[in-house]
């Protein structure tokens, strides 16, 4: 994670933040942004840059945002964070007036503002925000400021497709790049860590460790891993997999995501079902997911090739453990037992979905929506794979 500047980190009042979305916006990177910045403490307003508040995302999801752009015009936020992208998407958020003019009132201000994928150079890089410019860095402490100037050339990173795009930054090839006010990062796969990095700018790093932690992500993203599985059968098919997803009130959204954006660029046939009397479902973190269809429907439509539910031999989240009879496998993050595959938490999610994607449809499936996905080739991946 390069960074050329001390963070930013405010220690008094509410953190507000925005996170606009549109027609196309990539899930995984809106989402998991939203939900943990929500669990760190900040006031996360998800603004739609459409006409409505319902937004239809990359890979046919829908979330409804809290508000429109147009009414968070003349709201002050500490941190602007843009998810990616296409098609639509981070280009959409390019072409937001509004928005736009908040971003650059952000970073006149020296405030904190933040993009992954597509839209560190779609929307950044296009607005002039990435070119060699006097990078202020602020320090609040006490309702005491104090900021630094210096001028050079702003570092940046994105979705490597967009690398040429970026407008004059020094391109920097690591997953999560800081540079003054501003923090960019690659794609899908490195949201987790986009995520925290700019947890830790705005509630400092004892509070990113504490975070990374609870939700039982890597302590380094490029360690060594590998899949534990025990009775070994082929789940594989010559048909396109049918998979149910069920969600409710009160569901991890990460989770969810994670398991629906993967499984549909892995262009298995998904249907999120919702258990609750309605379509929109809140998660634990009050983002509002819009299912496919309810179960009842789902039930006489269908047959599915896998439903996910806990069981025997399984890995779960350390809290819940003692729910299991057999805790022998408790160590691992993603274990598979026959015809059950379980995840240690919301940090293995990304591990967990693609595990699903390995026994369905093989693991060449797998390294190429890895690559897609900027999920980088950890040291242990053969054995993932």
């Amino acid at each position: 994670m390069a960074s050329t500047v001390p963070q930013i980190v405010a220690f008094y009042g509410y953190i507000q933040v925005l996170v606009p979305v549109a027609n196309g916006t990539e899930p995984m990177e809106a989402v998991i942004t939203i939900d943990i910045l929500r669990r760190a403490g900040a006031v996360v307003t998800v603004a739609s840059v459409e006409k409505q508040l319902c937004v239809n995302m990359h890979n046919g999801l829908d979330i409804v945002a809290d508000s429109l752009i147009s009414d968070c015009a003349n709201t002050i936020f500490d941190l602007i964070a843009l998810p990616g992208g296409l098609p639509g998407g981070a280009a959409t958020l390019r072409d937001c007036a509004i928005l736009e003019s908040m971003v650059k009132r952000q970073d006149a201000e020296g405030r904190l503002y933040a993009a992954i994928c597509a839209a560190p150079a779609l929307a950044l890089g296009s607005w002039g925000l990435l070119k060699d410019k006097k990078v202020m860095t602020i320090y609040l402490v006490r309702q005491i400021h104090r900021s630094d100037e210096k001028l050079g050339f702003c570092q940046a990173t994105c979705y490597p497709y967009f690398t040429d795009q970026l407008c004059a930054a020094t391109a920097d090839e690591s997953r999560v790049v800081r540079d003054g006010n501003v923090v960019t990062s690659r794609g899908p796969g490195t949201t987790m860590e986009f995520s925290m990095a700019l947890v830790e700018q705005l509630f400092g790093k004892e509070k990113a460790i504490e975070l990374s932690k609870a939700l039982a992500l890597p302590s380094n993203h490029e360690d060594e891993f590998s899949i534990a599985e025990t009775n070994p059968i082929n789940w594989t098919s010559d048909t396109c997999p049918k998979i149910l997803l069920p969600i409710a009130n009160g569901i991890e959204a990460m989770e969810a995501i994670m398991m629906i954006d993967v499984l549909r660029w892995a262009e298995a046939e998904t249907f999120v079902v919702s258990i609750e009397d309605t379509l929109e479902v809140k998660s634990s973190q009050n983002v509002i997911l819009v299912a496919d269809m309810l179960l009842d429907d789902a039930l006489t439509k269908h047959s599915y090739d896998l439903i996910v539910l806990p069981g025997k031999n399984a890995t779960t989240f350390p809290k819940t453990c003692n729910a299991f009879l057999d805790s022998g496998e408790l160590a691992n993050r993603v274990l598979i037992d026959g015809c059950l595959i379980t995840g240690t938490g919301l940090g293995t999610s990304l591990e967990f979905s693609l595990a699903i994607v390995r026994k369905l449809l093989g693991p060449k499936k797998v390294l190429e929506l890895a690559k897609a996905l900027f999920f980088l080739r950890p040291l242990g991946f053969h054995e993932f794979v």
